[in-house]
């Protein structure tokens, strides 16, 4: 599945890109929330990097042999970084930023759930 180039590929990105924000964090310039999002977005755009340069040069191998692979895998790289990049930092902003929940409750069975802004 993941092995050799691409997921070599995937970790390097990925391990730069948490450096980066771990030198950030420790600055003080994001906040333990943000850090989170980025932690997460690093994570889904390694993987994405891999799947991306796996199927792009399998795509590029089909359309056409040699140096279809090698341009395969380059635009897989760029397009799987970037939706997974993407993804991950949407998914990381719905779980690490939300607002938290505010249960309320009446005198009697109801209860109440809203979010506290």
């Amino acid at each position: 599945m993941y092995k050799g180039a691409s997921f070599w590929s995937g970790v390097l990105s990925g391990g730069i890109s948490q450096i980066e924000d771990m030198r950030s964090y420790m600055k003080g310039d994001l906040t333990t929330q943000d850090f989170s999002v980025h932690t997460t977005r690093n994570v889904t755009g390694a993987v994405g990097i891999m799947a991306g340069m796996e199927y792009g040069a399998v795509l590029g191998s089909a359309v056409l042999p040699g140096v279809g692979t090698i341009i395969g895998s380059i635009l897989g790289f760029m397009i799987g970084n970037r939706v997974g990049s993407y993804a991950g930092y949407q998914v990381g902003n719905m779980v690490f930023k939300q607002a938290p929940l505010l249960l309320t409750g009446n005198a009697g069975t109801q209860l109440k759930i809203e979010q506290k802004n």
